[in-house]
């Protein structure tokens, strides 16, 4: 039988200290151990649910406690496998109806997201709605940046300012947190010029703070409007922290005026202001532009001497600067060295190599660099899945293209409906018809709706090879997912290319 466990005894859970005991330490881990399987078992039965009442039985007879740290995991576990959104919201909501239960404020956002990535925009204002009415103080600015960001991708700035002024209903304080997520949106996915209009037309309805500057600052790609802008924010007294000083040096850095960045950070630690990592992470990117490539890795030993100590995105500007210059040995010494330090490389650290692999065509390289990733437990992300798949097919690599699909199907990492139309398009062109047909089951079975290119190239040689009961079959499931799907009356925007965290300043804004 499951157990719901009420948000006021979960909060008490998620924030025990860590024993230190030995055996008490072997207690610990086992009990995280515990959850991490709890969190497999709830993933699969959302996975494999074919209905609303099957996914409620499934979950009643498989016996977890369906805690709020469970359910953050589970649902984190969708987001990032890209699990099937209305199985994730059926199960959220099932979680959500018990009597005495509360959703965490992340479970709610992570939702959010997952909806928004499939377009189900009707589906996350329902959601928004019952939260008010249950617990408004889960709506926080955040949930306005999940939200918005969604939107931004495909509607335009002026549906999104729109969709903005409808959490006034919605969030308990329409202050200027709320004001910022929106122009941090702007600024993510539409351009500095949307952000600008915008923070005019509105600043009269907010109080700017150092936190709107350092948004609008962090957008900008001329250093001559940037320095207007930092002038603007001393104007109205707000002052400058290491974030905003941060932004400057990042837009120097951008324009190739690395000698003003420098001026830069000297002037941070006359006003007794400490340059984090974020800024000598700037700086490495900085040199890397000017084709200084070596000096930049000497800022990685520097910065040790000021107490400060580079983390993975430090050593991936780094890397990046070596892979640009074609020095991919200086670039794996790198990644050693990250290792020997203590810091693991990231999927971001790899895209950088398979970048260079894809673009030289360059496939056992490539392999073996997967191979690595895997063997090191590193998952893939959609960018190294793309990278990968295109290479496949490219040089028509079947085994290899299946390899890889399986491998997402097993562990659960990258877009199914991205990497799936490479994919497709390969199986087509080799004639490998009943491969074709195991991978777009394997897919529909995990709720995600193959592309109609990818369905008709499929239904062609279905069609040529007689095999008209799996066929209709196909076509069954498809019909399926095209009551369930909606799509909002705006433009698509390009797929995810770009890895975010190469950009230092969008590190901390994240947070």
């Amino acid at each position: 039988m499951i157990m719901i466990i009420p948000r006021c005894l979960s909060f008490q859970l998620q924030f025990r200290y860590a024993p230190t005991h030995p055996l008490l330490s072997r207690l610990f881990c086992s009990e995280n151990q515990s959850l991490n399987d709890d969190v497999e078992r709830v993933f699969r039965v959302i996975n494999s649910s074919t209905s609303s009442k099957n996914l409620q039985q499934s979950l009643k007879s498989c016996g977890v406690f369906l805690s709020n740290d469970l359910i953050d995991k589970v649902l984190k576990r969708v987001r990032f496998s890209h699990g099937s959104p209305i199985h994730a919201l059926e199960f959220f909501n099932y979680t959500g109806n018990r009597r005495g239960f509360y959703h965490s404020a992340f479970s709610l956002d992570t939702m959010l997201y997952i909806l928004g990535r499939s377009r189900m925009f009707d589906k996350i204002w329902d959601v928004l709605i019952e939260m008010r009415q249950k617990d408004r103080s889960l709506i926080s600015p955040r949930t306005v940046m999940v939200v918005l960001a969604r939107v931004a991708k495909v509607c335009s700035v002026r549906q999104t300012v729109e969709s903005f002024r409808r959490f006034k209903k919605l969030v308990p304080e329409f202050d200027t947190g709320c004001f910022n997520a929106l122009l941090r949106t702007l600024c993510q996915e539409k351009s500095m010029a949307d952000a600008r209009n915008v923070y005019h037309s509105l600043k009269h309805e907010f109080r700017p703070n150092v936190q709107t500057f350092n948004i609008l600052l962090s957008g900008w790609k001329s250093t001559e409007e940037a320095e207007g802008f930092f002038g603007e924010m001393r104007e109205i007294g707000v002052i400058p922290d290491v974030v905003s000083y941060n932004c400057l040096v990042d837009v120097y850095c951008k324009g190739r005026e690395v000698d003003k960045a420098y001026n830069v950070v000297e002037k941070m630690r006359s006003e007794d202001i400490t340059p984090d990592v974020i800024t000598y992470t700037s700086l490495i990117g900085g040199l890397g532009l000017i084709g200084q490539p070596d000096k930049a890795k000497e800022v990685l030993k520097e910065m040790k001497e000021y107490g400060c100590y580079p983390d993975v995105a430090a050593y991936n500007a780094a890397i990046r600067n070596y892979c640009i210059a074609k020095r991919l040995g200086e670039a794996y010494k790198l990644m050693d060295e990250m290792i020997y330090k203590g810091l693991n490389p990231n999927s971001t650290t790899y895209n950088l190599f398979f970048r260079v692999f894809y673009w030289s065509n360059d496939l056992p390289s490539s392999w073996k660099l997967y191979q690595r990733m895997m063997d090191t437990g590193c998952l893939p992300n959609t960018q190294s899945c793309m990278f990968l798949i295109r290479l496949f097919k490219r040089q028509e690599k079947v085994e290899m293209a299946l390899r890889l699909w399986d491998d997402m199907v097993e562990k659960g990492f990258g877009s199914y409906i991205l990497v799936s139309d490479v994919l497709f398009d390969l199986l087509c062109d080799m004639g490998k018809l009943v491969e074709a047909e195991r991978c777009f089951m394997q897919m529909v079975e995990k709720g995600h709706k193959p592309s109609l290119v990818s369905f008709k190239r499929i239904k062609v040689l279905m069609e040529l090879a007689n095999k008209h009961e799996a066929l209709q079959n196909l076509s069954e499931k498809m019909a399926i997912f095209g009551r369930l799907i909606h799509v909002p009356k705006c433009v698509d925007s390009a797929t995810e290319t770009l890895d975010s965290d190469l950009l230092p300043v969008n590190r901390i804004l994240k947070n």
